[in-house]
């Protein structure tokens, strides 16, 4: 019997990126939910990194939530050629939604 090579998720080729989650300097802000490729996943304010598929782009959203209500969402699109690198700032107040920037700053 031949080895065959692994087949399904643990199969497909992968790269981090780095995410920095920004907050405001002022006020309380309840932890981020960064939501890769449509699985959310609990985050710390702070820079971290993520596994993506290296040759499909994925698509990087992150949210907050307090009280009921949802707030500062935004998405990005992380092609395999881009650096893979974001920035997240969140919005100032508890309402509206957050942006990102391409690298660091």
């Amino acid at each position: 019997m031949s080895e065959q090579e692994p087949q399904g998720p643990s199969a497909r080729a992968t790269r981090r990126i780095r995410l920095t989650l920004r907050k405001p300097r002022v006020g309380l802000f309840p932890k981020p939910t960064v939501v890769i490729d449509g699985r959310g996943q609990p985050a710390q304010w702070g820079t971290g990194t993520w596994v993506v598929s290296a040759d499909e782009p994925a698509v990087v959203g992150v949210f907050l939530f307090a009280r009921g209500l949802r707030f500062g969402e935004a998405e990005a699109t992380v092609s395999p050629g881009d650096e893979g690198v974001l920035t997240y700032s969140a919005p100032m107040l508890p309402l509206g939604p957050g942006r990102f920037e391409a690298g660091e700053r």
